[in-house]
């Protein structure tokens, strides 16, 4: 990410935003002197965790039933009808088709300058930034606006009326054994490319990429059919629905007929049809919900996850701190020493990038080992890591929060005279091509007291939600208490780790 805060600052000629790495945050903008010493705040959240975790071992006693908890059905009144009517559907979903279209025309036709071409700023602020923060803060709109599920299902319904038969009978079975290892692998190229590849803001490159994708995505719905695909392969529609678990949303289907030919299994544990589309699109109006939620209860899942997608939810969380870790005078001062021993280019951001999956992966094994043996083994550490890796997303999450909140803010206006001027042509289509971005929207005092807030909040729901888990294995609350440490130890720790390196950028201190 820090690639693309280079090439807005320098393409833009924005100087009060020039980058520098010694003196300014990824995401902060500017220098900022915190009041206090910053150990005063990372044994302050440390302790917060800490406090928070007593206080939630003393009051939960008991796991709710999976889809138990109290809701409200968004449907059952006028707003919730109005919003999921297809009249309005339907322009969102052709909105989002356009969009596609325009980022791939902008960078294949478009200027060569990233910061004068439509296609860098929305994919990696608007997109990426700012949809994961709506599928984790309101719902899962990722499965409502995704083009290519969206194209696919009109070449669907024109193969339907045209008797082709397009998609409807995928000749292949999705390999059992393959769970989530496609989209791993794909949410590993993703990460290289967005952290470490040199032209990942060159709007042409960006085409490209896309091309290659939508050949990937398309080909793997049509051999595997298309809820499939999006269910295990499809890594944009994986990542975005696990965060949108702790969102205040969900969609429900009742109809269990329909759920028994679903070509996903889609049921939990309680025979609960949750977010999904292949039964939500086939169920009659009547016999759907679509419910509001408390924050979180979407992640107490109850059962352990896939292994693969155990690794996934690791290495989410590990890319997003290593693109943090690279604005720190430790990976700097790393960098310079093995940049001229190093023969092959990137290949250092490369390790880093591999490693970090593999050294947040070990611990949390280790942790859960650890955890294992506290229990006398009567369950596996491998088994431990799957129950309880849910428990990281709202971790994921408050970091993403505090990582890209003001780079979404600030450098997120260069969209607005993109839409007059998506290609670069010097149009001012929407009369907004003169626009200029507003630098003092958000600061760096503002950001890094949110930031603060959001680690320290992120790593309590974690810590409840792995309480939760406990308890939802049959162990009482003594013994939850004593079992916990280990885990509640990694929450203590990462929760400094995270705010250690949030502030490196803007201190030239030490712990």
């Amino acid at each position: 990410m820090r690639k693309h805060l280079r090439f807005v600052l320098l393409s833009s000629l924005i100087l009060f935003f020039t980058y520098h790495r010694q003196a300014y945050a990824h995401g902060f903008g500017e220098r900022y002197d915190l009041p206090l010493p910053l150990w005063l705040y990372l044994v302050g959240s440390g302790a917060a965790v800490l406090l928070s975790f007593v206080m939630i071992a003393s009051l939960f006693h008991r796991l709710p039933k999976s889809g138990a908890y109290t809701k409200l059905d968004l449907l059952t009144l006028p707003f919730g009808r109005m919003i999921m009517h297809p009249f309005l559907l339907m322009p969102i979903k052709l909105g989002s088709v356009l969009i596609f279209f325009l980022v791939i025309l902008s960078g294949l036709l478009g200027d060569s300058i990233p910061a004068k071409n439509f296609a860098p700023t929305l994919i990696w602020i608007i997109w990426w930034v700012g949809i994961a923060y709506i599928c984790a803060l309101i719902g899962n709109v990722w499965s409502l606006i995704n083009p290519w599920k969206i194209i696919y299902e009109w070449i669907e319904w024109v193969g339907h009326k045209c008797r082709l038969g397009i998609g409807f009978n995928p000749p292949i079975k999705y390999p059992i054994s393959w769970g989530y290892w496609p989209a791993v692998l794909l949410f590993l190229t993703f990460s290289w490319i967005e952290l470490v590849y040199d032209f990942n803001v060159v709007p042409v490159r960006l085409a490209q990429f896309i091309l290659m994708y939508s050949a990937i995505t398309w080909s793997g719905m049509l051999l595997f059919g298309k809820s499939v695909w999006l269910q295990y392969g499809e890594v944009f529609s994986v990542i975005f629905s696990l965060l949108a678990r702790f969102s205040p949303t969900e969609s429900r289907v009742l109809d269990a007929d329909v759920c028994a030919v679903c070509p996903i299994t889609c049921l939990d544990q309680e025979g609960n049809c949750l977010e999904c589309d292949s039964c939500l699109g086939r169920v009659t109006s009547e016999k759907r919900q679509l419910n509001v939620r408390a924050y979180g209860v979407g992640l107490l899942q109850g059962v352990p996850v896939e292994s693969s997608l155990t690794v996934l939810i690791i290495t989410l969380l590990a890319t997003v701190t290593f693109d943090g870790f690279t604005a720190t005078s430790v990976w700097n001062g790393s960098y310079l020493y093995w940049y001229s021993k190093v023969p092959m280019p990137n290949l250092i951001e490369t390790l880093g990038l591999i490693s970090f999956p593999i050294l947040f992966g070990s611990v949390f094994l280790l942790i859960c080992w650890l955890t294992s043996i506290l229990i006398n083994r009567s369950l596996t550490s491998g088994l431990l890591a799957r129950y309880f890796v849910l428990s990281l997303i709202p971790i994921a999450l408050a970091y993403h929060l505090a990582h890209y909140f003001s780079f979404l803010l600030i450098q997120g206006q260069l969209i607005v005279p993109l839409m007059s001027d998506p290609f670069g042509f010097g149009w001012d289509l929407l009369g907004t091509s003169n626009y200029k971005s507003n630098i003092s929207v958000v600061g760096a005092r503002f950001t890094w007291y949110l930031s603060v807030v959001a680690i320290v909040i992120g790593h309590i729901a974690a810590v409840f939600l792995a309480h939760v888990t406990f308890l939802g294995m049959g162990k009482q609350v003594s013994q939850t208490f004593r079992i916990q440490i280990p885990m509640l130890a990694l929450m203590i720790v990462y929760t400094m780790l995270s705010l250690w390196i949030l502030a490196q950028p803007i201190v030239e201190t030490t712990i």
